[in-house]
């Protein structure tokens, strides 16, 4: 049965769809021996001899997904070229693994890894609209007005605008200028909940991601790890 290369390479565990497709166009992938760059490639992985960096790439046999409770401090990346500490180096196992998404250095919360990388591209795809939950405080006082902006959707830096949230307010702490908020999106930009409190001036102090999908952290305390279960895996997959 044919299927597309790079959809092949990501269910082997190289990495995600999309990352797949930048390795195919860098040149960096042959079937039967010859380079490949057209991303349109269909290939039969009983018959053709796949090689990455050329080395023959082979189905995983053991798919693994994992929840991770992320600590401050930590970075997402796979590489890491300035030494600092990433979350692979939490979760001890013998799979090489790739984070579902991004969470920055100073947002703690989950995040899942898996080795598979056709399951990262259908869960972090836009169109599947995958909701993160996040628990944000704020230095000073969140009027409704500024609420309502954020449930609307807002301009950023950027200029791009933000899809419509669930923003509810969940503390206020006059005495001490404080407010926190619970805010979800099912977008993936980058630093997007920081940026979007910028945009109404106010200061993030903390930034925690409660839940993926309708996945949370309960039992999980920071820096702690555990397997998906089946519905789960299923549940974001639908």
């Amino acid at each position: 049965m044919e299927e597309r290369l790079q959809k092949y390479l990501a269910s082997c565990g190289i990495a995600s769809r999309r990352k797949c497709e930048e390795l195919i166009l860098q040149g960096k992938v042959s079937v039967n021996g010859k380079i490949v760059t057209e991303l349109g490639t269909k290939i039969n992985p009983k018959n053709d001899k796949i090689e990455y960096n050329g080395k023959e790439v082979k189905q995983i046999e053991n798919k693994i997904y994992i929840l991770l409770n992320k600590p401050i401090g930590y970075v997402t990346t796979v590489k890491e070229q300035f030494g600092r500490d990433k979350i692979t180096d939490l979760v001890k196992v013998k799979e090489r693994l790739v984070p579902v998404g991004r969470l920055d250095m100073y947002t703690s919360g989950a995040i899942i890894l898996t080795n598979d990388g056709d399951f990262v591209y259908k869960v972090t795809h836009p169109k599947n609209e995958v909701t993160k939950t996040y628990t944000v405080t704020l230095k000073g006082q969140v009027s409704e007005e500024e609420i309502e902006k954020l449930r609307k959707g807002i301009a950023l830096d950027d200029g791009f605008t933000t899809s419509p949230a669930k923003v509810k307010k969940i503390m206020e702490d006059t005495e001490n200028n404080k407010t926190r908020l619970e805010i979800v999106i099912h977008e993936g930009k980058n630093r997007e909940v920081r940026r979007m409190c910028d945009a109404i001036n106010k200061k993030v102090l903390a930034l925690h991601r409660s839940k993926i999908g309708n996945i949370n952290l309960e039992g999980l305390t920071i820096g702690k790890w555990r397997y998906l279960r089946e519905n789960e895996i299923n549940s974001l997959l639908k």
